[in-house]
């Protein structure tokens, strides 16, 4: 489609030396782009590494508990959510992932007002000296600039929230590497990470 189908407004950027009789320009270029990387088939080859696989049980099999706050899994929302969903808690290979989002400025130039919006998920299956780490920080979208996205950030997380939904409600057949074996891999968005005015936008909650 070459214009909104809500506003009429054209998906391309129309310059009014080059633009033809029904608004569109010789050469395409989109007024905004948001790259989204598929997170499916990243599980996919996740679980198909034997040592990751195993690692992503550890909150059941590995975990010692101080009865000391040192991992989500000793958190009181975790017991929550053992206690609502036992279907979910009965499959250890599940996963808990946080999701966190925040505008930065790419360029590293504080005058510049240029705000892109990456967004990260974490997996908190994992024990907590692997979980910060950049290997299994999942980038799932950037939502480039110049400007933020503001409250239309649902707009752009459509096909993220397709693909959880299908992992919550679905579940997708995927080849464990280490019992060699295919499950049902379900996942539920855990929390959420990022500062008040982003806590807004993404919940739409009044934070004033």
């Amino acid at each position: 489609m070459h214009k909104c189908p809500t506003c009429g407004v054209s998906r391309y950027k129309v310059k009014d030396d080059k633009s033809s009789d029904d608004g569109m320009t010789n050469i395409e270029c989109p007024t905004k782009v948001c790259w989204y990387l598929p997170i499916i088939p990243r599980f996919k080859r996740l679980f198909a590494n034997e040592h990751d696989t195993k690692n992503l049980t550890w909150h059941v099999d590995g975990r010692k508990s101080y009865g000391l706050l040192r991992h989500p899994t000793d958190s009181l929302q975790w017991k929550t959510i053992n206690h609502l969903y036992p279907d979910f808690v009965a499959e250890a290979r599940n996963l808990r992932l946080g999701l966190a989002s925040n505008k930065m400025n790419p360029f590293g130039n504080l005058s510049s007002n240029h705000s892109s919006w990456p967004v990260l998920l974490m997996i908190y299956n994992l024990p907590p000296w692997l979980c910060i780490k950049r290997k299994y920080i999942i980038l799932c979208i950037i939502i480039a600039g110049p400007r933020q996205a503001g409250n239309d950030i649902d707009v752009y997380l459509t096909h993220l929230i397709e693909d959880l939904g299908k992992l919550w409600e679905d579940r997708v057949d995927v080849w464990d590497g280490y019992l060699q074996q295919t499950f049902r891999l379900c996942a539920m968005v855990f929390c959420t990470i990022n500062d008040f005015p982003t806590y807004e936008n993404l919940s739409g909650y009044s934070v004033n």
